[in-house]
């Protein structure tokens, strides 16, 4: 017998790590594709729902915000900048029903993302759009007309 090596076995045949290093990254994004398309939504409790509610209705300027995310951190000091001086700012990571309130937001707004702004209990979206608010000369008027300077 040939001591050889049939040609068929060679190493082009793909190794276990190899089909793996392909295989789980496939499999991650379809099963994401999975839960987006057909997962029922979550269900957000009337208490969440009626605290992240009451959030956005009592306060002239309220932020959903964690504490580590950098875009929180530029909306927050863009509004110390222009000199607001009441603001509620709440950290989603730092408050017990912070994921609850986070998914009420989410329900009520569309918005899932933070920082997650509301003036006068308008929901004006994240950190670029009151950024581009600022750019456009209409940020210190709205907070004006808000009372929060």
């Amino acid at each position: 017998m040939d001591a050889t090596k049939d040609p068929s076995s060679s190493s082009s045949s793909p190794t276990l790590f190899t089909i793996l290093f392909y295989a789980l990254p496939l499999f991650m994004v379809l099963k994401s594709l999975y839960t987006y398309f057909f997962s029922s939504p979550k269900m957000v409790s009337p208490a969440a729902l009626s605290k992240a509610q009451a959030l956005i209705d009592s306060n002239k300027v309220f932020v959903a915000s964690k504490s580590y995310c950098p875009y929180c951190k530029a909306t927050k000091n863009l509004l110390n900048q222009v000199g607001v001086r009441t603001a509620t700012i709440i950290e989603l990571n730092e408050t017990e029903d912070g994921a609850e309130i986070q998914d009420a937001l989410e329900q009520i707004t569309g918005q899932r993302t933070v920082p997650n702004i509301f003036i006068s209990g308008k929901h004006i979206g994240g950190n670029s759009d009151i950024q581009s608010l600022n750019s456009r000369d209409q940020l210190v008027p709205a907070l004006q007309a808000a009372g929060a300077l």
